[in-house]
């Protein structure tokens, strides 16, 4: 160990001089990712302001688990959430409704599609774990709220309530936690379309 770099706490202690090089330079990649996320979000928030989709992006951030990256990622992947007519569109685009195998008159349900949009699936079960907690507003998510409308604050407090019940409720019943995130997942993706209704309504299509 070279005797002459200092040690900084928490840090392992290495006998051999390339073993401190190995960590170093996977500390070093670890740093350089860090300063990427921080750039990337502040181009984020610097560019969602001007964006179609900015009232939509602010109003889902009252909801629980989202923020302005998650919210951002999710929107640029699915777009104008107006375009679904139904919750049920939205659930089945991300590909988190079950699939059927049909035999006669037998329907059997299987594991989720997983058709569509990957990426926005990923981030809304990402989301969705937030909800194995009892409802509450922490105090990093109380300004978020209060910007809210009230329709928005009342559909992310039902949200919370609905769905931590849900989860307890199957976990009850000896569902695997994985399963348990994406079937939150899908119910999540109900009130984020909500939420859209309330802030961007769809237009009226002429007759």
């Amino acid at each position: 160990m070279d005797q002459g770099a200092p040690e900084v706490a928490g840090e392992p202690k290495l006998e051999h001089a390339e073993q401190r090089i190995a960590f170093e330079e996977m500390l070093l990649a670890v740093h350089q990712a860090q300063d990427r996320v921080v750039r990337l979000e502040m181009a984020i928030r610097t560019a969602v302001p001007d964006w179609s989709l900015a009232e939509v992006v602010e109003a889902l951030m009252a909801m629980r688990g989202i923020d302005m990256v998650s919210a951002t990622a999710f929107l640029a992947e699915i777009g104008d959430l107006s375009r679904f007519r139904t919750p049920r569109e939205l659930m089945a685009y991300l590909g988190l409704v079950p699939s059927e195998h049909s035999t006669g008159e037998t329907v059997r349900r299987g594991p989720i599609t997983k058709a569509g949009n990957r990426r926005a699936r990923r981030t809304l079960v990402e989301c969705a774990w937030s909800y194995r907690h009892p409802p509450r507003v922490g105090r990093k998510k109380q300004d978020k709220v209060a910007a809210a409308a009230q329709p928005v604050r009342e559909i992310a407090w039902k949200a919370q309530t609905r769905l931590y019940a849900r989860y307890r409720a199957l976990l009850r019943r000896g569902k695997l936690k994985t399963v348990i995130v994406t079937a939150i997942a899908r119910e999540l993706a109900g009130f984020i379309w909500a939420i859209s209704r309330e802030v961007a309504p769809a237009p009226v299509m002429a007759r």
